[in-house]
């Protein structure tokens, strides 16, 4: 993994259903993912059962809901969602844009 992360070259890889992702940094012990959304993408429901992960929004806003409890979260907000916690978001605005970090590093993404 690179020290740097350059923005402007490094190119969004499609998830498919108005989702893209690019990774932002590494270790084994952390990892840093950029994902943006279309208007209306959804991020289904899902928990991780060796990952934890905060969300911050970077930009635009979302739908959330972690463990049953929804809320709009807009740019500069953030959500927690520890192991075995069921989260899921929906996109509220085009080029929504969540910073995802994940406590181990998401050796599936790679």
């Amino acid at each position: 993994m690179e020290h740097y992360f350059d923005n402007t070259h490094t190119p969004w890889t499609e998830l498919g259903d108005g989702i893209r992702r690019k990774i932002v940094g590494h270790t084994a012990d952390l990892m840093s993912v950029m994902v943006q959304f279309d208007k209306g993408a959804i991020g289904t429901a899902h928990a991780h059962d060796a990952h934890d992960q905060i969300a911050f929004c970077v930009a635009g806003s979302f739908e959330v809901d972690v463990a049953g409890d929804k809320r709009i979260v807009k740019a500069g907000d953030a959500f927690v969602a520890p192991r075995q916690v069921w989260h899921g978001v929906v996109a509220l605005e085009p080029g929504s844009i969540l910073l995802d970090q994940f406590s181990p590093r998401r050796d599936d993404f790679l």
